[in-house]
């Protein structure tokens, strides 16, 4: 019997080249919602100055936080063209390379207020 299961090793991430933000953030969202990796997207992980005190099971989870980050980076590094992943490449953890292309590519406030401003002038 067939299985219903897809395998996203096998699946092409999309590259992000400059265009259609929106659409590639979206399925970039999905990709890591599938893999267990959104969590550190949006949180990332809890960097401490001293390990030595944790416990094994606190040092465990520090180790799969410190792995899911690590390949959270790897795909979005990959799911970048290489003008857009020079913009990432001092971004350390998962969560600092997506928030970077966030506030370039959506804006924050501020930039959605000049934007819808500029283009209801145009019109």
């Amino acid at each position: 019997m067939a299985s219903n299961t897809v395998n996203f090793s096998s699946v092409p991430l999309p590259v992000f080249t400059g265009e259609n933000f929106d659409l590639w953030k979206l399925k970039l969202k999905t990709y890591f919602i599938s893999q267990k990796l959104w969590d550190i997207i949006q949180s990332g992980c809890t960097k401490l100055d001293n390990t030595i005190t944790l416990s094994k099971e606190e040092q465990k989870k520090l180790e799969d936080c410190e792995q899911k980050d690590a390949q959270a980076l790897f795909v979005l590094q990959q799911a970048v063209g290489e003008t857009i992943a020079r913009r990432i490449m001092d971004a350390d953890t998962a969560k600092k390379a997506w928030d970077i292309l966030e506030e370039e590519f959506e804006g924050n406030e501020q930039v959605h207020s000049v934007k819808l401003h500029y283009l209801r002038r145009e019109f």
